[in-house]
């Protein structure tokens, strides 16, 4: 059940309810299961019990658990927070997000957005500009995920009255639907819901359904195409346990080769939304046995990987610019496994 499902189809409480049990059963996924019953209980109108929620995720960070994006935790109860009265304690929380400067645009995106929605168009304004100078400066083609923080910055831009820049061009070639992103992002939009001419409301009728066109695209995006990366520990230990696996592995680093020429080749061929998901034995034997099969069985590994991509667990490929290897080598990607085609991004 997806959160934007309208309140009127689904009860959105139970569905929270729900995922909470489920992340109580898979504890590795807490975080993306406990922020999809956050948006549930958004939606049901119980913005504390959503806050409560976001505050267990970022209490975990203290412990062993961790958390794989606090940044994006923060803005979205800071979202949260403005929403039912707590106006200071979202800008501090905002101002936050904004000086650990996240390497993933959706905090960027949700924080410049709270700011948008209640007015502060100018603080919109330098939250996109701030999210898009760290992601995009020498980016050649700019990832998909930082589509949003493109369009935004265009949309608040336009409100501001602001001349077209290099990054509002590059949004405009990035949109693809039959509106174009000024017409979208037209201020004087809004007057026309007001007029007595009915060509006036056909017009708006059409951009409203591009709009929403653009939005429903964005949402169904398919999960990750994703390849499976083992780290070095778990490789050992899955060879171990599973040593006719070895024709699959025949060394970590023919591991990682092999994972990042399989990336490229996927790339080069024009498949889009790729990304990596990290295995683990004890997750790969549960899932094993879910399906009542032998963790040796080699054709389980991609039905295993896709399972983990489904569950939120996948990680864009290729890194962002300056964010680590997806090989878990704390290097740089760039100086890692993408040394070769960094020019090429």
């Amino acid at each position: 059940m997806r959160p934007d499902t309208p309140a009127e189809n689904v009860d959105h409480a139970a569905e929270a309810a729900r995922l909470e049990r489920t992340a109580g059963l898979y504890p590795e996924d807490a975080e993306t299961l406990l922020l999809r019953a956050a948006a549930h209980l958004e939606l049901s109108g119980d913005r504390p019990s959503a806050t409560k929620l976001y505050d267990r995720l970022l209490s975990s960070a203290a412990d062993s658990q961790g958390l794989e994006n606090p940044s994006l935790v923060r803005a979205l109860k800071a979202s949260n927070l403005w929403e039912y009265g707590h106006e200071a304690e979202a800008r501090a929380i905002i101002d936050g997000v904004r000086t650990a400067s996240p390497r993933d645009p959706a905090p960027w995106v949700i924080a410049a957005e709270s700011l948008e929605a209640h007015d502060e168009l100018e603080a919109a304004h330098e939250t996109f500009t701030e999210g898009a100078r760290l992601l995009l400066t020498d980016v050649a083609e700019p990832p998909y995920s930082t589509h949003p923080l493109l369009y935004g910055r265009h949309r608040v831009r336009r409100m501001l009255g602001l001349p077209h820049d290099e990054w509002d061009a590059l949004a405009d070639t990035l949109h693809t639907m039959p509106v174009s992103l000024d017409e979208l992002h037209d201020p004087k939009r809004v007057w026309s819901l007001g007029s007595d001419n009915p060509a006036d409301l056909q017009a708006e009728i059409s951009r409203l359904r591009a709009e929403l066109g653009a939005y429903r695209e964005a949402l169904s995006r398919p999960f990750p195409v994703a390849m499976l990366h083992w780290p070095a520990d778990e490789l050992t230990e899955l060879l171990e346990a599973y040593p006719s696996l070895s024709a699959e592995y025949p060394s970590y680093e023919d591991h990682l080769a092999t994972t990042e020429a399989a990336l490229r080749e996927l790339a080069a061929s024009g498949t889009p939304n790729l990304g990596v998901v990290r295995g683990t034995v004890p997750s790969y034997e549960a899932f094993a046995a879910s399906e009542g099969a032998s963790p040796a069985d080699a054709t389980l590994l991609p039905q295993y990987a896709t399972t983990l991509a489904a569950r939120g667990r996948a990680v864009a490929w290729p890194p962002q610019r300056g964010a680590a290897c997806w090989c878990g080598s704390d290097r740089p990607y760039e100086r890692c496994h993408g040394e070769n085609i960094a020019a090429d991004r």
